[in-house]
């Protein structure tokens, strides 16, 4: 059921694309706010508390929603699989930004990209500013946030799919992203323990995102750049280590500047800055590895689902 959910998922958000901030969406913010609010008193122990409340309240209620389904019938249970997929799993709550970054870059309307960029980026980091950034970089930042966001709405809410029983793996990943994002306090210990659940959460869906991109694109260079990134102290960083498998595969060069320069730093251990400069060709390429990869993953979610109905 888990496959074909997935595929009925997909196929619904490509006819109806779902908001980027959808009531669903705006629901949890709201949720995650309340709840930071009304439990911050300081300390990292306040925000487990928040964390546990938060995350483990939605995936019990989760929990309760499917069994009381499954009773029914299974169809009712495979419509909430659905529903659940196309609110957490799909591209087209990030691409329609980078499509338009594409569009304004191939018309040479290099202002007009520029604040697509801003605008994007700034739902994250509302200080974000591009300034007057040239074409590869605002290639190279559309990117790398494009890989990261295709990391976040579509790999690791889907790996977590295909390892936990039921619709809880999405609900949580998806969850435990959101709560690290935006209890995040430069200086205070509230969110602390949100950024460590994710990073755990976090860890094993990275790693296949970035082994995924190696395999539909150049291997042998994206691995080469993975093995900078962990010499440079980048397995501590998720980002850093996504970009530089996604880099590598791309033969780009996507990592921060001030990661380079750490790389750099570290030639005695052999390893060389290598890849060129983001262009709009890059935005291309950027496109199409991610598309393969997710035919990649379906593959393989259709090859453990058929081993799974051959042995029963």
């Amino acid at each position: 059921m888990g496959f074909l959910a997935l595929i009925f998922a997909l196929l619904i958000e490509q006819g109806r694309p779902l908001p980027a901030g959808n009531a669903v969406h705006r629901g949890f913010v709201w949720l995650a706010d309340s709840v930071m609010g009304g439990t911050n008193a300081g300390e990292r122990r306040h925000g487990a508390a928040g964390w546990l409340l938060v995350v483990g309240g939605a995936v019990a209620v989760l929990w309760g929603v499917e069994h009381l389904l499954g009773g029914i019938h299974p169809l009712a249970l495979f419509c909430l699989h659905v529903a659940v997929l196309y609110l957490t799993v799909g591209f087209r709550q990030f691409s329609h930004p980078f499509s338009e970054i594409q569009l304004a870059l191939a018309s040479g309307d290099i202002p007009a990209a520029r604040t697509t960029l801003q605008d994007w980026l700034r739902r994250e980091d509302p200080g974000f500013e591009v300034g007057d950034a040239p074409v590869s970089e605002i290639c190279r930042l559309a990117i790398s946030n494009a890989l990261i966001a295709a990391h976040r709405h579509v790999f690791g809410p889907l790996f977590w799919y295909i390892v936990l029983p039921g619709a809880i793996g999405p609900v949580l990943f998806r969850l435990a992203e959101l709560l690290a994002r935006r209890w995040h306090r430069p200086g205070e210990r509230y969110g602390e323990f949100a950024q460590g659940a994710f990073r755990v959460i976090d860890w094993l869906p990275l790693r296949f995102s970035a082994t995924g991109f190696a395999i539909v694109g150049n291997f042998e260079d994206a691995v080469y750049a993975w093995r900078g990134a962990v010499a440079t102290g980048g397995a501590d960083d998720g980002r850093s280590l996504l970009l530089a498998a996604g880099g590598g595969a791309l033969g780009l060069r996507l990592a921060d500047p001030g990661v380079e320069a750490r790389w750099a730093s570290e030639g005695e251990q052999g390893f060389e800055l290598q890849g060129a400069e983001p262009g709009s060709d890059g935005l291309r390429s950027a496109v199409g590895m991610v598309w393969r990869s997710v035919v990649l993953w379906i593959a393989l979610f259709a090859m453990l689902t058929l081993a799974s109905w051959l042995g029963r």
